[in-house]
C-alpha cells in the first residue's frame, strides 16, 4: 500500500485547515453522502463519509489519496471511487477503528486493489 493514498493529493485544491465536514460527496458516478469527519495526518489522512439513507447509514472511511476535486465554493468533494466500492467496501466504526492502523491496513489493500 502506498502512502500517497493517505495523502491529499496535490492537484485536488485542497487547502490544509479547510474544515470538510459537511461537504456532499461525489462518487464517479454519482451522490453518496457528507463528511461526517476528516483529517490531515501526514501519511494517514482520510474523510469519513455518512451514506445517509443511501446504504442505510452506514459510515465509509475514504483515504484522502482518492480525492480528485475538492470544491469549496460549492462545498462538494469528488472522489475516483464508484458506488460500488463505497458500498462494498469495511464498515467504519468511529470508536473501533479511528486510529486503528490494522483497520487502515485492510481498508487500504481494499482500496488498492482498484488504485495500483
Amino acid at each position: 500500500m502506498s502512502a500517497d493514498m493517505w495523502s491529499y493529493n496535490p492537484g485536488s485544491s485542497y487547502t490544509p485547515g479547510t474544515r470538510l465536514i459537511g461537504f456532499k460527496v461525489e462518487a464517479s458516478d454519482g451522490h453518496i453522502g457528507k463528511v461526517d469527519e476528516h483529517t490531515e495526518d501526514v501519511g494517514a489522512s482520510y474523510i469519513v463519509v455518512d451514506t445517509g439513507p443511501w446504504i442505510f447509514g452506514k459510515h465509509v472511511m475514504i483515504p484522502a489519496g482518492t480525492i480528485v476535486r475538492v470544491d469549496a465554493n460549492d462545498e462538494k468533494i469528488h472522489i475516483n471511487l464508484t458506488k460500488d466500492q463505497i458500498k462494498d467496501s469495511p464498515e467504519y466504526d468511529k470508536d473501533e477503528h479511528r486510529g486503528d492502523a490494522d483497520y487502515r491496513s485492510r481498508l487500504g489493500q481494499y482500496y488498492g486493489s482498484d488504485h495500483s
